[in-house]
């Protein structure tokens, strides 16, 4: 695990993103930080956009729990997660093998879990917090060829939900945003989700943008103070 200071002072309510150097998890980050908020992102690779960037694996629980003790040393209380750290491949209901299906688990509901575990006992001891984690339609709606990343999704909309109805009444908030097929590296340039087929499927006929996923971010951890174990669905009108 490393740490790296990427931006300038910080200051105001503490943020962490995971995934952080991702484009969703960067659109997070900027929008998070641009309003005020210290933002420190956990990721495999260094982050860009965050006052702090640790480098770590967000599966990890005890790096994970390592790196939040830090933060919250050196920046106080975490008054929001967002645990947007995913990986993506496209594979066969049959050539999923029993590693792929672990990597995908363990990232997605993993990398949940950990984080989550790590921020809770602090915001629950102050009697409020948000934690927003990125699903996907896929886990709504499924999708050929994409059984293993659509079940690790679904998982996490019922840790989501279950979680969000265990701290209710403690003042914690707990949501989910499940984008559609999103403008982001991590969507190959020739991926079927690019095709102008697929694309005229759409009510929008675009793709989201990470900055419009950021905006729902923004929402719930900011402005949703009535919202918890809900989902919001920026898929470009793919799932209604």
């Amino acid at each position: 695990m490393s740490t790296e200071r990427t931006t300038g002072p910080a200051g105001g309510p503490v943020a962490i993103v995971t995934g952080a150097a991702g484009g969703m998890g960067s659109a997070i980050a900027r929008r998070l930080a641009t309003g005020g908020m210290t933002v420190v992102g956990l990721d495999r690779a260094a982050a860009q956009d965050c006052h702090r960037s640790e480098v770590l694996d967000v599966a990890d629980q005890r790096a994970v729990r390592s790196a939040i003790d830090g933060i919250i040393a050196e920046f106080g209380p975490i008054d929001a997660l967002v645990s947007t750290a995913g990986h993506y491949r496209s594979v066969p209901f049959t050539d999923v093998s029993d590693e792929d299906l672990r990597t995908m688990l363990r990232v997605h509901l993993g990398g949940f879990f950990a984080a989550s575990q790590a921020v809770l006992p602090g915001m629950l001891a102050r009697g409020q917090g948000s934690i927003v984690a990125i699903a996907s339609e896929l886990a709504v709606g499924g999708g050929a060829r994409d059984s293993h990343y659509a079940a690790a999704k679904g998982a996490v909309l019922g840790a989501v939900r279950s979680l969000a109805a265990e701290v209710a009444d403690a003042g914690v908030r707990v949501n989910a945003v499940a984008p559609g097929p999103t403008n982001t590296p991590m969507l190959a340039q020739d991926s079927p989700w690019r095709e102008p087929g697929y694309l005229r499927t759409l009510p929008t006929r675009a793709l989201a943008e990470p900055e419009e996923v950021a905006l729902c971010v923004d929402f719930l951890v900011r402005s949703g103070g009535f919202m918890t174990g809900e989902v919001l669905n920026p898929n470009s009108g793919a799932v209604i």
